[in-house]
């Protein structure tokens, strides 16, 4: 849902007293650009991922899931390329310290001043002189002081080992795909599955960013949901074009609204891709990108062949063809969808009484609580525990029983729960209860018995 009326600081603030999303270590004051999930942000991201494993995995013809480690064989990284060459450029400013991406602070530079510029095609030098040409100052104490750029690797590094002089550097993984490339033959022979088919994960990734922030946006702890499709290398283009469909259709179905929705080709392409795009996202402090579909053509699986020494080949069955198969990969950050879908979902209604409404209109699959059950006077907490219990088997439920109807209305908007259940001295005479839907606020009467089969057909995904 479209709005002019979000900045991220009153969504942030929004977030903490609803218990959404909590800053890490908070009691320590903090650990810059790390967050907690609370009670109700929790229940978010879990249904996301739920909805987005059941589209892309569960209805998917020949798709299969893995839970790859974090910690992997320190090649696995080398094949891949990101021990040489997965870095940004930091410059830092003399006076102040404050370390800043050069790409960042020239293309917000550019977008101020309306220049056109494709920082992803600038060399060190390029930038440098940019930034020396136009006078960019440190945002921070704005001086003009910068040191040279130099490029910053974003892999974590740890080590395995139980004493100092037998220790072996391995990393925190940077991306969940390599646990998909390296399990293609495993995924392949125990499925018994024919190309094309594809390989999902759902998992925890680490980077070293320069300059995380914008709340959930970009942080160094996050979770990517990926799916890599092995297709025939003419069938790429095909399967690519599939993808950014399925990818976009998927956000529409979550509800976002289509004029805040956007794809952007990359400007410049890695030296194997045969084509790579983002889906960007309208957030409030512009457009920013939401997922990437690429076609990575054989690059992966023939580089880790290479640096394994373990053929990626794939017989096809049919044919007794045996070739390497090409990548189309869907990426998409489970925390940056949840900020998006936070953002799409914040609402302020003016109501006729004259009062504000705050309300996160979510898709119900993924609203944290599917119901709130409410009794109406303290007499009837006995019977709306009862039908609560009955709901919990279903759904993630809550109870409230305090204050006025009116403000657990309003709590339970502010919150994106769909449905609300009156529970009133009716209900003890007639087995009938009072359903308030959130985004009309309309009421009906429902038999009790028919209750759990309303809610389920409003959750159809």
């Amino acid at each position: 849902m479209a709005n002019n009326i979000l900045t991220m600081d009153k969504l942030v603030n929004h977030c903490k007293q609803t218990g959404f999303v909590f800053r890490g270590s908070d009691i320590y004051d903090g650990l810059a650009n790390t967050w907690d999930y609370g009670p109700i942000g929790v229940e978010l991201k879990n249904n996301i991922k739920r909805a987005w494993w059941k589209r892309f995995v569960q209805e998917s013809d020949n798709s299969f899931g893995v839970d790859a480690a974090i910690l992997m064989n320190s090649r696995v990284w080398d094949a891949s390329g990101h021990t040489t060459s997965f870095s940004d450029p930091k410059i830092d400013c003399r006076e102040c310290k404050m370390r800043e991406r050069a790409d960042n602070i020239i293309e917000e530079y550019a977008n101020k001043h309306n220049i056109s510029v494709v920082v992803d095609k600038m060399s060190n030098s390029e930038m440098e002189a940019f930034i020396a040409e136009h006078k960019i100052n440190c945002p921070k104490c704005g001086k003009h002081n910068w040191t040279n750029i130099r490029q910053f690797n974003l892999m974590f590094e740890t080590s395995r080992g139980v004493t100092d002089d037998n220790q072996n550097k391995i990393y925190l993984r940077p991306e969940t795909a390599q646990g998909e490339f390296v399990n293609f033959l495993n995924v392949q022979r125990t499925t018994r599955a024919k190309v094309p088919f594809g390989i999902a994960q759902i998992g925890k990734a680490f980077r070293n960013e320069i300059t995380p922030g914008n709340f959930i946006f970009r942080t160094i702890e996050f979770e990517q949901m990926e799916h890599q499709w092995f297709c025939k290398g003419e069938d790429g283009s095909k399967f690519y074009d599939q993808y950014k469909k399925q990818a976009y259709d998927f956000l529409i179905d979550l509800g976002f609204n289509k004029d805040s929705l956007r794809f952007k080709d990359h400007d410049k392409l890695a030296h194997y891709a045969a084509a790579a795009c983002d889906i960007q996202y309208l957030f409030p402090m512009g457009w920013s990108e939401l997922n990437g579909i690429h076609n990575r053509t054989d690059y992966d699986l023939s580089r880790h062949q290479e640096f394994s020494g373990k053929t990626m080949q794939y017989l096809d069955p049919v044919t007794n063809e045996k070739y390497i198969p090409n990548v189309i990969e869907y990426s998409i950050g489970c925390d940056r969808l949840l900020l998006a879908t936070l953002c799409n979902a914040y609402d302020e209604q003016k109501l006729e009484n004259g009062e504000t409404r705050v309300v996160m209109h979510f898709a119900p699959v993924v609203a944290p609580y599917k119901v709130a059950v409410l009794p109406l006077q303290k007499d009837l907490n006995a019977k709306a525990r009862e039908i609560y219990k009955k709901l919990q088997k279903h759904f993630m439920c809550t109870i409230d029983e305090a204050g006025s109807i009116g403000k657990r209305y309003r709590r339970q908007d502010q919150i994106g729960t769909p449905m609300c259940v009156t529970i009133d001295f009716d209900t003890i005479s007639d087995n009938t209860v009072t359903i308030r839907d959130r985004d009309t606020m309309e009421q009906i009467r429902l038999p009790i018995d028919e209750l759990i089969s309303y809610v389920q057909n409003k959750l159809v995904f």
